[in-house]
């Protein structure tokens, strides 16, 4: 593997959510602090600014993405700027905000929730799918790590602070949770904290690493492969994409750092001999 480059300069003060868009080839990314969505389209960066924090996205059809908020998750237009909100997410908790979430593979979008100031347990894991939105996990504090299997077996999450990435079991038909989460990597020993995470095409899962400059790679048993190294400490979330889907892209935070010529806060990428999966389409 190459080492990695900072793919954008602009310093977010929690870089999150990065998704590359199939049929656009473009990669969206969210810095959640500052409430904006990012992007870098014909060799120039693009900003879109909210009135609320948003962090994760899937996308709908060539112009339209599923945005996580604060308050909801809403349809927005990239060409126009629209928004059409379409469920709501603890709009009537002003303690919580949106955090990691992506698309399953049945077209649906799981969402976490956690406290403004991290505060303990405040947080969920929700699914929205055919118009229900359906709690799946309470008392979350940071939830992350959301991703799926390539054979849509299981998906994967994490609450930060508890140092483990579980491994839910998922109805084939529905994509509902199908039985008991089971603990599937243990990061305790390692001192490691999972922030964000991805599945490549062959399974394996990319963890980044909150505060160990880097992502790491485990393979379908949750064993240790390798890892990746970036120029950033705080690496918030991996996600594949580029042409041949084997660009390693990953977001970081700035926040807490004095921005005095590191790359805190960049978005980089990273060229790898791995295939990612293609991000899962929204169906609304």
């Amino acid at each position: 593997m190459s080492g990695a480059i900072a793919f954008s300069q602009t310093r977010c003060l929690l870089g999150e959510g990065p998704m590359w868009h199939p049929t656009r080839g473009q990669l969206f990314w969210f810095d959640i602090l500052n409430r904006c969505l990012l992007t870098v389209e014909k060799e120039q960066e693009r900003c879109w600014q909210f009135d609320r924090y948003v962090s994760a996205a899937g996308w709908v059809d060539d112009s339209r993405l599923l945005v996580a908020s604060e308050t909801d998750l809403f349809c927005f237009d990239l060409e126009t700027g629209a928004q059409e909100s379409i469920v709501a997410l603890e709009a009537d908790n002003p303690v919580t905000r949106s955090n990691d979430g992506c698309a399953d593979p049945w077209g649906g979008f799981w969402i976490g929730t956690m406290g403004k100031d991290l505060e303990l347990g405040a947080g969920a894991i929700y699914r929205y799918w055919r118009g229900e939105m359906r709690q799946l996990k309470a008392q979350m504090t940071i939830p992350n790590s959301i991703c799926f299997a390539p054979d849509a077996s299981c998906g994967y999450y994490t609450d930060t602070p508890t140092q483990q990435i579980m491994r839910q079991p998922l109805d084939p038909e529905t994509g509902w949770c199908d039985g008991p989460a089971e603990l599937f990597i243990d990061l305790r020993d390692g001192g490691f904290n999972p922030d964000g995470a991805v599945v490549d095409a062959a399974g394996c899962l990319w963890s980044a690493q909150w505060g160990a400059s880097r992502v790491a790679r485990y393979d379908t048993d949750g064993r240790f492969m390798s890892a990746v190294a970036f120029p950033a400490c705080q690496i918030s979330c991996p996600a594949f994409g580029g042409a041949s889907r084997q660009t390693l892209f990953a977001t970081s935070a700035a926040e807490g750092f004095a921005l005095d010529g590191r790359a805190e806060g960049c978005t980089f990428a990273l060229e790898t001999n791995v295939t990612g999966q293609a991000e899962h389409r929204v169906l609304l």
